[in-house]
């Protein structure tokens, strides 16, 4: 990868926007800002680019989502699928069929949206379930690990717990900070960046504290309705860019 003028503008902008959604969100939509960074490199490499700065997005975020809005509950029934998740994640990720993956957890957050959508925008309350959390936390770490998409099946928990706005962001921001630490040796030992990407990586970690901060403050405009409207439209935008990647990888 050329260090050019290009590849840093392009590069601070991707990571600004995946700031921005850690702090209005708590994050699982990095896959949003990943598009931009194809631009100037090649998925692999972003991912490697991405590993380490992730940790230190999460750690910066953490500043807002303080432990008071962490669903304990939740957490630790998801934690533990969550780490077997991206286990088996690294075991797989030469093997497993990408494409696959990305079509058929777009199709399962179309389907969830569209039950949503069924019920006119209304979150219908569920009681926590073991099982469910266990799944969505494996579904998570295996998806974030292969593809940086652990939102989706985080957010088909979550959600239908009916939880606050502060506890659903607060609880998805430690879930993927726990997350994103234990897989960024794995994304580095498949990756190895090198020193041009090393370098991208220290300049772009000037857009964190900003990217983080303006998210932050657009949460606090939400109401709790609002945001889960945007929640919801970020799973298609999620959901969108996921069928693209696996019908085009197809295709080619």
């Amino acid at each position: 990868m050329e260090l050019t003028a290009a590849t840093i503008l392009v590069a601070f902008a991707g990571v600004t926007l995946i700031c921005f959604m850690k702090g209005a969100f708590g994050g699982g939509f990095s896959i949003v800002g990943i598009p931009l960074l194809s631009f100037v490199m090649d998925p692999v490499t972003a991912g490697g680019l991405l590993a380490p700065l992730f940790i230190a997005m999460d750690l910066f975020a953490l500043l807002c989502w303080k432990p008071s809005t962490w669903s304990k509950p939740d957490l630790v029934l998801l934690l533990p699928g969550l780490l077997a998740g991206i286990g088996a994640g690294y075991l797989l990720f030469r093997f497993l069929d990408h494409r696959a993956i990305a079509i058929v957890m777009a199709v399962v957050t179309l389907i969830f949206v569209g039950l949503w959508f069924a019920q006119g925008g209304n979150v219908a309350i569920q009681p926590r379930s073991a099982p469910k959390a266990v799944a969505a936390g494996l579904s998570s770490g295996i998806t974030t690990m292969v593809a940086h998409s652990g939102g989706p099946p985080l957010a088909m928990y979550l959600l239908p717990l009916g939880l606050s706005k502060e506890i659903y962001a607060g609880t998805t921001s430690l879930f993927f900070t726990v997350g994103n630490a234990t897989k960024a040796v794995p994304w580095l030992l498949l990756v190895r960046p090198t020193g041009n990407v090393w370098t991208l990586m220290a300049i772009c970690l000037a857009a964190i504290p900003a990217g983080v901060w303006l998210g932050w403050r657009l949460h606090g405009r939400l109401d709790q309705r609002q945001l889960y409207r945007v929640v919801y439209a970020l799973l298609v935008v999620t959901a969108l860019k996921l069928l693209w990647d696996g019908v085009s990888g197809y295709l080619a």
